[in-house]
């Protein structure tokens, strides 16, 4: 395949570099994978396209990914997309394919084809049912182009992981016909109070991710303006959205609503057990020392999913406990809780994803889900009654069900901060009681 790569220059050569640092690269993305950008019109045409189409070149160009740029619809053939890792809607308007090509991108992203779409990418397709499942909702209306925040709900998927909880930034503010919510998982919404024009009031969602069939889909409202392709905290916002669509990182896409924050940058209600601590910093909690338990002391929890975010150093250890009574020893929950591993390597019952020293997990689904050290992953932990269930990033890595009587899954929970060598990290710690 013909690789499209332009040299860097000035100033784009240091903010790409920047962003290469700030947005490891997995082992996957080292090896190199390709992308196709669409940027077809039949509607209204940004004159940012082609500013944007530069900076995709240049982004893959630091990071990895070849880049092929068409606004040819004959592209849309299955044997040319399985070319590509992911397929980017750059400011798409209209109808830009015809029946068979709609059928040929279908297929593509049904057994595992990647999507990507940028602004009036929502702005397409909206007599193609499957197009609309896709893109997660359609455009509505716009005001004028102006300042607003944006604020940022997932700060550990790769899009969002490095933007701070609150994102100052100009651009065109689109309104949807539909609340992408229901179907998809949101990164980001706008905060209408910030800005003149809005109409979905306010819960707004602006950004976010979902899954269709075994294909992985990104969209965000961004990318009107020329302006928007030179800043680097957007193109950071591109790339990791770019890289979830190609498969090169994972994330947790699975809706998300009716959670209750237990820790998104206050630690009221927690507690430290033992020694050690942990600093709270851009609401993040990070281990220092140890070995001690931070637990939720504010409530005992029977029937739920725990929903947080953690990332390691490097090859480091941390869990995440439940179903222990209160206590200033961390060491009753070692001996009353269950403990779920996070470790990058250790023996199979005790390394990431393990219920510690009573199963392990599925290696082989484990592995497939798991983000390397220096990058966010999400756990979900379910209980319902004696079960235990272990998702990471979305995807099942342990089911277990608990026949120890002097155990208990119900009770508190608990953050562990293992020792002075070992740094983890936790994010938008949360939890839905169930029935």
């Amino acid at each position: 395949m013909r690789r499209l790569f332009r040299p860097l220059l000035g100033a784009a050569t240091a903010v790409l570099s920047m962003l290469a640092c700030t947005v490891p690269a997995t082992p996957a993305a080292a090896a190199g994978y390709d992308v196709l950008v669409f940027s077809k019109t039949a509607g209204f045409r940004h004159d940012s396209i082609g500013t944007g189409v530069q900076a995709i070149r240049d982004l893959g160009a630091a990071n990895g990914f070849s880049v092929t740029a068409t606004e040819d619809s004959a592209a849309f053939t299955r044997a040319n997309l399985d070319r590509y890792e992911a397929v980017v809607f750059l400011n798409t308007t209209g109808d830009v394919l015809n029946r068979a090509q709609q059928l040929a991108f279908e297929s593509y992203i049904r057994s595992g084809g990647g999507y990507a779409g940028i602004h009036a990418a929502a702005d397409t397709e909206y007599d193609w049912p499957f197009y609309g499942r896709l893109v997660g909702a359609w455009f509505a209306s716009h005001p004028a182009i102006q300042p607003a925040r944006v604020l940022v709900e997932d700060r550990a998927h790769p899009a969002t992981a490095h933007l701070p909880r609150v994102w100052d930034r100009a651009d065109e503010w689109y309104d949807y016909r539909t609340n992408a919510r229901e179907t998809a998982h949101v990164l980001a919404t706008l905060d209408e109070g910030s800005y003149s024009g809005g109409k979905m009031g306010a819960d707004h969602p602006h950004a976010w991710c979902k899954t269709v069939s075994a294909g992985r889909s990104f969209y965000t409202g961004g990318g009107h303006t020329r302006e928007a392709y030179a800043d680097p905290v957007f193109l950071g916002h591109l790339l990791g959205g770019i890289r979830y669509a190609a498969g090169q990182v994972r994330a947790d896409c699975r809706p998300e609503t009716g959670y209750t924050p237990l820790y998104n940058g206050s630690t009221d209600g927690w507690s430290q057990a033992g020694p050690g601590s942990f600093t709270s910093q851009d609401a993040t909690l990070t281990s220092v020392g140890g070995m001690g338990l931070l637990w939720y002391s504010g409530k005992e929890y029977r029937n739920y999913s725990l929903k947080l975010d953690w990332r390691m150093a490097g090859d480091d250890n941390s869990g995440v406990f439940v179903g222990f009574p209160p206590s200033d020893d961390p060491w009753s929950a070692v001996d009353h809780g269950y403990e779920i591993q996070i470790d990058a390597t250790d023996a199979p019952d005790r390394t990431t994803g393990a219920v510690y020293s009573f199963q392990g997990a599925n290696a082989e689904a484990r592995d497939a889900a798991l983000n390397p050290p220096g990058q966010w992953n999400t756990y979900e932990l379910r209980v319902e009654g004696r079960r235990l269930r272990i998702f990471l990033n979305g995807v099942l890595i342990n089911d277990f069900v608990n026949t120890d009587p002097a155990r208990d899954l119900a009770g508190h929970i608990g953050l562990q901060n293992h020792g002075a060598d070992d740094e983890v990290s936790f994010r938008n710690v949360r939890i839905k009681e169930l029935s």
